[in-house]
């Protein structure tokens, strides 16, 4: 097991995440994504008994190893944070819902369960929110904004700032435009992967880009089919990966190589076009 001193970035580790993590220095962390256990199904790696606790731990260990600002982003079902104090460690700024209206599984009994919950801390006051990275559509037309900006509510109240914006929206927390993978999705790598391992390089792309700069350092201790490490690599970002299972640490290789060898054709490709252009 490396030691603090020897702990390569851009790099798979097999390890436990809680045996690798010991070795990361101190703050030198900006980004967490934490694509964990759910508790919730009968695989061997989803059983962890009682998952608030088990977060908990997870919160405290992130906590030593994210740099001030720095932020974490926990995945998980509705009750992930339940009867947990997480305040000494990490400030919760949001709970994410992102809504899977079309799942299906209809609840007979009960309302269909229709999202999971995407907990977005950070280590005091946030580092990095890139707004105008990840901005979506309007939802209301230019004309009508500035009508309703113009009320006098509007002019004189505390959101008078707030102002139209060609370049789109805020996502807020309730993200339905990112859709779950399906069978027929072409970035699925393997069946077996979804709904609980595989998700979509959208979402990824869009915690990623909100909450770390270019050259920032990435931690995945759930790396599974390895979707932070190719979006890490996409947008010019560092990571560290870890995962138990080496089946996934090949897959996990496998797509990277497959990735790099891409954008080095895609590379070669716009290179011969400026020069037979010239």
């Amino acid at each position: 097991m490396p030691n603090q001193q020897e702990l390569e970035i851009n790099k798979i580790y097999q390890s436990d995440c809680f045996d690798l993590i010991e070795k990361i220095e101190d703050e030198s962390i900006d980004l967490i994504v934490c694509d964990g256990p759910y508790g919730i199904t009968a695989n061997s790696w989803d059983k962890v008994g009682k998952i608030q606790e088990y977060n908990l731990n997870l919160i405290k260990v992130f906590s030593r190893i994210l740099k001030n600002g720095g932020g974490l982003y926990l995945f998980g079902k509705a009750n992930c944070l339940d009867f947990i104090d997480y305040r000494p460690y990490l400030n919760l700024n949001s709970k994410i819902i992102w809504y899977q209206p079309s799942r299906l599984a209809q609840g007979r009994n009960n309302y269909t369960h229709n999202y999971d919950v995407i907990a977005y801390f950070s280590k005091g006051k946030t580092k990095a929110f890139n707004l105008d990275d990840i901005r979506v559509a309007q939802m209301v037309e230019l004309e009508h904004r500035k009508r309703c900006e113009a009320v006098p509510s509007v002019v004189n109240g505390q959101f008078y700032k707030t102002k139209f914006n060609e370049k789109g929206k805020n996502p807020g927390d309730v993200w339905g435009d990112i859709k779950q993978l399906t069978y027929n999705s072409k970035e699925l790598l393997n069946r077996d992967f979804l709904n609980t391992i595989q998700k979509p390089i959208k979402l990824i792309e869009r915690i990623v880009k909100a909450s770390s700069n270019e050259g920032d350092l990435v931690l995945d201790p759930f790396l599974g089919t390895g979707t932070t490490a190719v979006v890490c690599k996409n947008l010019k970002r560092n990571f560290i990966g870890i995962d138990n299972d080496p089946k996934m640490i090949k897959i996990c290789e496998d797509r990277l190589k497959d990735f790099q060898l891409k954008s080095k054709q895609t590379s070669i490709f716009a290179v011969n076009y400026v020069n037979n252009k010239r």
